[in-house]
């Protein structure tokens, strides 16, 4: 019996690159368009599994007879989320308001296969060190804080600003692995 095709609901590069890290390609790449405007009083936890379940949820209506995977990932202080900066301006009012603090990165995950609908979000703390001007310059001008949560990429040159974390790496940089591979395991496929 072939198993079910996998399509990966998001054309982000880094959530490509963390699946093949644990022997998973997706069958196909089919990102959903849904409208990622936070409800009022929602809380950054509940909106990451909101847009993890809605993107699964779009992309399993095209797909009906695949096993979809989707993700999002926000970026919390306190209760203000960080969502992706639009301008310079904004990556630079992120960066100094992360600076010598601590946040929260939650990335919710969810799978459809055969019409059910699972998820699991992953809470990350994070702690970025005191950041100078010269520093957060230097990183808008490299552009690494376009189309990322919170205006950084861990995995890039933004790796050098933290001094802790706790939780999962992998889910800060947008894909939780150990409940990816779980809830794709949970609904029947399997790498390999």
């Amino acid at each position: 019996m072939s198993r079910p095709e996998l399509v990966l609901a998001s054309a982000s590069p880094r959530r490509i690159e963390l699946l093949a890290l644990v022997g998973i390609t997706p069958d196909r790449v089919d990102p959903a368009d849904i409208d990622e405007t936070p409800l009022k009083d929602e809380t950054p936890p509940r909106l990451a599994a909101r847009l993890a379940m809605s993107k699964a949820r779009a992309v399993a209506e095209r797909s009906p007879d695949a096993v979809v995977l989707a993700a999002d990932t926000v970026v919390a202080v306190g209760r203000r989320l960080l969502e992706k900066a639009v301008d310079e301006a904004e990556a630079v009012r992120f960066l100094k308001l992360l600076s010598g603090r601590n946040h929260r990165v939650f990335t919710g995950v969810a799978v459809v296969a055969e019409g059910r609908l699972t998820w699991r979000v992953v809470d990350t703390r994070v702690s970025f060190k005191v950041l100078s001007d010269a520093e957060i310059a230097a990183y808008v001008a490299s552009g690494e804080w376009r189309g990322k949560a919170g205006g950084y990429g861990i995995q890039g040159r933004a790796g050098a600003f933290v001094t802790r974390l706790v939780g999962s790496y992998p889910a800060v940089m947008g894909l939780p692995l150990p409940e990816s591979v779980n809830l794709l395991a949970g609904a029947g496929w399997r790498a390999g």
